[in-house]
């Protein structure tokens, strides 16, 4: 007599192939659902992380700068001005001044000649100037004029040199204003003898 029922055969476990279906079968909805790669497949790869010390630009990207571009304002270039006022007062006090005062010079030497002025010793005599003591008081504030114009001028020089506001015309103007009182005392000693010769030939 033959069972009713077949003898109970081992069954695969939920989600396995039957018996004698290939491996490659096999569903791959588990391992989709789960985020893999389905089977038989490799996985993706890895970017490898940057070497140490390489410059890293941040995700997405550089962030779009907030408002327009606009040009920097150009800066004015410093005044030259104390420089130049330097000059000046360089100018007067190291050409104006010495040739106004040996003109004068010369005025006075044809008035008060050497031989009137200057003893045989050496000595000045200074009644032999009153016929000229006009020009002499002329030349005189002539001379402390000029002094404090070039003091000024040495003094706006350096200031002009040092902040660089009209570095060269500073610069010349220190100069004209150290050799003024030498051109000074020059040039009005030279032209009271070239007076003081022409008052000799004419007298001759």
């Amino acid at each position: 007599m033959s069972e009713p029922f077949p003898p109970p055969q081992d069954q695969p476990a939920y989600g396995q192939p039957p018996y004698g279906q290939p491996p490659q079968a096999r569903s791959t909805y588990g391992a989709q659902v789960a985020g893999q790669p389905p089977y038989g497949h490799p996985p993706a790869p890895i970017p490898a992380p940057p070497p140490p010390g390489s410059y890293g630009v941040p995700v997405g990207g550089y962030p779009a700068p907030i408002g327009e571009y606009r040009v920097p304002p150009a800066q004015r270039p410093p005044s030259r001005r104390p420089g130049g006022i330097a000059l000046v007062a360089a100018l007067l006090a190291a050409i104006a001044a010495p040739v106004a005062a040996g003109l004068l010079a010369l005025r006075i030497g044809t008035i008060a000649p050497l031989e009137r002025v200057f003893s045989p010793t050496g000595a000045i005599i200074w009644t032999a100037l009153s016929s000229a003591r006009t020009e002499v008081l002329w030349v005189e504030i002539l001379f402390w004029t000029a002094t404090a114009l070039g003091i000024l001028a040495i003094v706006l020089g350096i200031v002009a040199a040092a902040r660089g506001r009209g570095r060269g015309l500073g610069i010349t103007a220190v100069i004209l204003a150290v050799i003024g009182p030498v051109g000074f005392l020059l040039l009005t000693s030279v032209l009271y003898g070239v007076g003081s010769g022409i008052a000799l030939t004419d007298a001759g």
